[in-house]
């Protein structure tokens, strides 16, 4: 049988501290998302989720979607970008209007929406979205469609993800100067939720972490939408510099012991278990490991234990963050007391148990889902905000920065005007 025709191609770069991902993705006639190419690369000029230097953010940018043309076979000309740093901040604005017992009309709607629009107050911050999320009247809450009830006062929860306008614009700039344009920006919490998250747990209540290299993100999600979250700047990078630190070895080395030999659980047989420091053809190179045996080996306990150590900071400041948006204790939701780890970070091997014992909350890891031509390497953790990004674009949710009146007041020209724009028009097609 043939493939569906693909109607819309999506272009979406995760911009992270430790790599920058690519996807080009297409829809087929039927709807269905299809991936036609992914690539990524390390990341450069990025740090803590900032452009600290614009050529090479442009360059890196520019070689992880030339990696994903390449496998996909089209080139893109425009993108959507996942960011995780330029301060990111979530509030929910409450509108209401008055309906005065009668029975609620699209136009009602309309009206709010333009409402809750001229009321948006960025505070000098750039408004990355403001998206409605769900309605209530009266007494009753968490209202998809109100149209049709009879209500006095009829209000909206508006979802309003901020960011620091300078920061933002150079991202959008280190995207532009590779020249590609900037379909829609997105911050990561809300791309990963979309990738990781299922409908029912975003209802119930559920918190998102997504463990970056150089920023962790904590987000609360209930009643169907982002209700507060928290960035703290650590990540699995620091892991990796507290590897390199205790040892005195490079960082890429420390990388590779990490990813290879790190747990996030102590194992009693680790004391036994001797690595080398050294990967496969590297016998001999680099500096010896501190406290490492003549063949550059050391105890895989050592490694577990600076591990842990660098985790119970991170566990400590999330658990922090989730007390102060009321998901800790006895302000947690009764239901819906689940946390979802996602990110590069979450790979590392027993982190699940282990945040679970730390945060005395059910734990899983959140990938991505089995999207149709998505390479068996890119359904990992760390790949969870780039699918979710390419699944928001296409979703395309209601802004109420773009909701307009659908009925426009038309204007009828005087006469001499309708004279003078025919003459323009005569002059310039004669």
């Amino acid at each position: 049988m043939a493939e569906a025709r693909i109607t819309r191609v999506i272009g979406a770069v995760d911009i992270g501290s430790f790599r920058i991902s690519a996807m080009v993705a297409g829809v087929q006639e039927n709807g269905e998302l299809i991936v036609l190419g992914s690539g990524h690369r390390a990341a450069q000029g990025i740090k803590r989720g900032y452009v600290t230097d614009m050529a090479a953010a442009t360059y890196a940018v520019r070689d992880a979607v030339e990696r994903a043309e390449k496998l996909a076979g089209t080139n893109v000309q425009s993108v959507a970008i996942a960011c995780s740093g330029a301060g990111l901040a979530a509030r929910t604005d409450p509108v209401e209007i008055e309906i005065g017992g009668r029975r609620i009309e699209e136009d009602d709607l309309e009206q709010l929406l333009l409402c809750a629009r001229d009321a948006l107050e960025p505070d000098g911050r750039m408004v990355l979205h403001a998206q409605p999320a769900c309605y209530f009247l009266d007494g009753a809450d968490g209202i998809a469609n109100p149209v049709g009830l009879h209500a006095d006062r009829l209000g909206v929860d508006i979802h309003v993800m901020l960011a620091d306008g300078a920061p933002m614009r150079n991202l959008k700039e280190a995207v532009q100067s590779a020249h590609l344009d900037v379909e829609a920006v997105v911050a990561s919490p809300i791309a990963a939720a979309q990738a990781c998250l299922t409908a029912e747990e975003r209802e119930l209540g559920v918190a998102l972490i997504e463990f970056g290299a150089q920023v962790t993100n904590i987000s609360v999600h209930a009643g169907g939408t982002l209700a507060d979250m928290v960035s703290i700047p650590r990540g699995s990078a620091d892991i990796t510099d507290a590897i390199a630190s205790a040892f005195g070895i490079r960082r890429a080395q420390a990388e590779r012991l990490k990813c290879f030999h790190g747990s996030a659980i102590a194992s009693p047989t680790d004391h036994r278990e001797m690595i080398p420091v050294n990967g496969p053809g590297e016998e001999g190179q680099g500096p010896q490991a501190r406290g490492a045996d003549d063949r550059n080996r050391i105890a895989r306990a050592e490694l577990v234990g600076t591990i842990v150590a660098e985790l119970d900071r991170l566990a400590g400041d999330v658990a922090r963050a989730l007390e102060a948006m009321g998901y800790a204790g006895a302000q947690a939701p009764r239901s819906g007391r689940q946390v979802v780890l996602t990110g590069g970070g979450a790979e590392l091997t027993g982190l699940a148990d282990y945040m679970q014992a730390a945060l005395g909350k059910p734990v899983r890891i959140g990938r991505p889902p089995a999207l149709k031509g998505l390479p068996e390497a890119h359904g990992t953790p760390g790949f969870a905000t780039l699918a979710g990004l390419v699944m928001y674009v296409l979703d395309d949710p209601v802004d109420i920065r773009s909701v307009g009146p659908r009925h426009q007041t038309a204007h009828r020209p005087a006469g001499v005007v309708t004279v003078m724009r025919v003459w323009r028009a005569m002059k310039e097609y004669f």
